[in-house]
């Protein structure tokens, strides 16, 4: 029988009991693709990641979903990145690889920032819904989206829904009932990130992020990286004003409290960045 320690934290969490929950395996080494999978289903967070050595980063990164496996993902980079500072010895600068190619990582404490791998020319695409038929899937009205929905990619894609107001995004209720209806990503995944920017508070945006769960309807996930990252490729294909900075709270509804930092430069290079606590480890035995 072999053993793989491996860890629990909290991400983009300003507090104990807040953030986005990963489970961090140390050294997978001698798991294979199928117990990776078993592994996630088994601790059914939305990712568990598995540290792999690597020739050209800091260390090589397998994300797993409890059903399929991805190719990047914003709070696994951050998570994994905390735990591969400790036990490589790296420093705060690091590189992660990931299938979707090599992240670069940074730490200032405990806050981490990731560049986004699709940084400077995210990939984008129109919906191929009319925008009403799509802010009804969320319960909404036309009149409450910001703009049409798109696809955006700066490493893993999503659906993007700006809304008009805070009260819309506090609003918004996917429809289950017509899940077949539902646009897919390119792993097959069915949701939608939806957003708004406060007027009264400068700098600050609402998110959730919502996705088709196994076994039928939807559920919410607490802290969205990968889609505070199309966010800022969102703000890029909008032609908003450069460089920008913002706060992203995501996980309100959900009592897990996530704040994410968002920066885009004037080149276009958006880094992604939040707070990460270790709350425990453990040991697998196989």
């Amino acid at each position: 029988m072999a053993t793989y320690p491996f860890r629990l934290l909290n991400v983009f969490a300003e507090s104990t009991f807040g953030g986005n929950p990963l489970c961090v395996f140390e050294d997978a080494r001698g798991m294979d693709d199928t117990t990776m999978q078993a592994l996630a289903l088994q601790f059914n967070l939305s990712e568990t990641t598995f540290i792999f050595p690597a020739e050209g980063a800091s260390a090589k990164v397998r994300i797993f979903t409890p059903g399929y496996e991805m190719r990047f993902a914003g709070h696994p980079t951050l998570g994994t990145a905390h735990v591969v500072r400790e036990i490589a010895r790296t420093g705060d600068n690091l590189t992660l690889e990931f299938k979707a190619g090599v992240v670069p990582v940074s730490a200032q404490g405990d806050v981490w920032t990731f560049t986004a791998p699709g940084s400077g020319k995210p990939k984008t695409a129109p919906v191929d819904l009319p925008d009403a038929e799509m802010a009804s899937l969320l319960g909404l009205r036309e009149d409450e989206l910001l703009s049409s929905p798109i696809w955006v990619d700066t490493g893993a894609d999503q659906l993007l829904v700006a809304l008009k107001s805070v009260d819309a995004v506090r609003r918004a209720r996917p429809d289950s009932a017509r899940l077949d209806a539902w646009p897919q990503s390119s792993v097959g995944r069915k949701g939608a990130y939806v957003f708004a920017f406060d007027p009264v508070q400068s700098g600050r945006v609402l998110s959730r992020y919502f996705f088709a769960k196994q076994g039928g309807g939807f559920t919410e996930d607490p802290g969205t990286g990968s889609a505070c990252a199309n966010l800022g490729g969102w703000l890029l294909a909008h032609d908003r004003g450069l460089p920008a900075v913002y706060n992203i709270e995501q996980g309100e509804a959900v009592d897990r409290p996530c704040l994410l930092r968002l920066a885009v430069d004037a080149n276009g290079e958006i880094r992604v960045g939040g707070r990460v606590i270790e709350v425990g480890r453990g040991v697998i035995t196989l």
